[in-house]
């Protein structure tokens, strides 16, 4: 296109939009001086755009649905001033939706020889490792006639962890903890395998707590108290194969078994319990062994951040193999996985006396709140076979519990919100009665 009258002025004047550009300026320059002059001398004062120096620095890590702030610091070397708009590209989940463009575009001037720094904050929407991609930078004279524009790579990576939503039930869990251990006022009588303490016999008292030998060598009547035993070994399974691929309302139903593994592993290595964790289906995705109580959360996290579920189906004689070898002596093996008929039935109830007969096992299982939603539902034809259809859902669902029960495994069968405070609650009643 020909710049001739109002286009050529706006030109020179600089408000002309950046790519508006045709060989026929050409000649349009080259009657042009004054205007072939500024446009030279403004492509000339751009600063370089290659030379520039970049480093990040920030957050290497962020829970889910919170924000992450990553500082890129662009330094000039040259001796022009860097007057430029600057686009930090990440994947897209990197951000809620609609807000890419204004978190990720920044205008930046630095001084010849200066540097400055700009921070990107993300708020990412899914869990795993986002990956910084291009740094795109496109340098104006002080006109703005011309641009200079180029690309840098400067590697970067956040970690999405999970969210933890149930850490809110950490606290009441632990104060029952401790009223199991005996370290609170209320005294827990007659439960627990390890020995605590003697005191004075009160009525009430199972008289077989009474320590005859200590009673002897003292006037009153000495009763032992117990409390759950220490030490003890528990292993997180997590079936990470196609059954937790499935959606419970927002959400996977890997993400919920993913929480109430979290919470339980918080409290058991809060119990003095050493906790380990598998995630398999046909391979071992995640495997956490030997942590120290203290590393034992942060170690579960970062292990389960990367983790999806995998469209195939789990191998359960794989799964039972590796949980064995991972868990050599006596232990708790909380199994995470789905209580579908067809896969409890042709895949764990082959190989479940492998683990029974070694272990302690409880199977916990992600339900669906829609199903019960459905199975009240009248009025309408459609609803009376939406009901008839969760019904027999449901029934099934109780038959696989039932069927798992009677081999003395504890289930815990609970939707999304409930699954973690009842996984919690299912251990700390297998400490107080000595089971595990």
């Amino acid at each position: 296109m020909a710049l001739t009258g109002r286009a050529a002025l706006l030109a020179a004047l600089g408000t002309l939009p950046v790519g508006l550009w045709d060989p026929s300026w050409t000649g349009i320059l080259a009657v042009n001086t004054p205007l072939a002059l500024a446009c030279a001398c403004d492509f000339a004062l751009a600063a370089p755009v290659r030379r520039l120096g970049l480093t990040r620095s920030g957050d290497t890590s962020v829970r889910l649905g919170e924000a992450a702030d990553v500082d890129l610091t662009v330094t000039n070397p040259s001796g022009r001033p860097l007057r430029a708009d600057l686009r930090d590209a990440w994947p897209p989940s990197s951000w809620q939706p609609g807000t890419e463009t204004a978190a990720s575009r920044h205008h930046l001037t630095v001084p010849a020889g200066e540097r400055r720094r700009l921070t990107t904050r993300l708020r990412p929407t899914r869990r795993g490792d986002r990956d910084a991609d291009r740094v795109t930078i496109r340098s104006y004279g002080p006109l703005r006639l011309f641009a200079r524009q180029g690309t840098h790579r400067v590697p970067w990576t956040v970690r999405v962890l999970p969210p933890f939503a149930s850490r809110k039930h950490l606290p009441a869990k632990l104060a029952r903890l401790r009223e199991l251990d005996g370290r609170t006022t209320v005294l827990t009588r007659g439960q627990g395998t390890e020995f605590d303490s003697l005191r004075d016999y009160v009525p009430g008292d199972d008289t077989r707590s009474i320590d005859w030998r200590a009673t002897a060598r003292r006037s009153t009547v000495a009763i032992r108290t117990w409390r759950p035993e220490r030490d003890r070994h528990i292993l997180l399974v997590l079936d990470t194969g196609r059954t937790s691929a499935g959606r419970v309302g927002d959400a996977p139903r890997l993400d919920a078994s993913m929480d109430a593994a979290l919470l339980l592993g918080a409290l058991a290595s809060r119990a003095g319990d050493r906790v380990d964790l598998l995630a398999y289906d046909r391979r071992v995705r995640a495997l956490v062994q030997g942590r120290s109580a203290g590393d034992v959360l942060p170690s579960l996290v970062n292990a389960l951040a990367p983790l999806e579920p995998e469209l195939i189906e789990t191998d359960a004689r794989g799964l039972t193999a590796t949980a064995l070898r991972t868990a050599p002596r006596r232990s708790l093996i909380v199994l995470l996985t789905s209580l579908d008929r067809a896969p409890v039935e042709e895949g764990l109830l082959p190989v479940l006396p492998r683990l029974t007969e070694r272990h302690q096992v409880l199977v916990a299982s992600v339900a669906d709140p829609y199903i019960e939603e459905m199975a009240t539902g009248r009025g309408t034809v459609e609803s009376v076979y939406d009901a008839a259809a969760a019904a027999q859902s449901q029934s099934e669902r109780h038959h696989t519990a039932e069927q798992l029960t009677r081999r003395g495994v504890t289930v815990v069968d609970a939707p999304p919100n409930a699954l973690a405070p009842a996984l919690a609650d299912a251990y700390l009643s297998l400490k107080a009665a000595g089971r595990l």
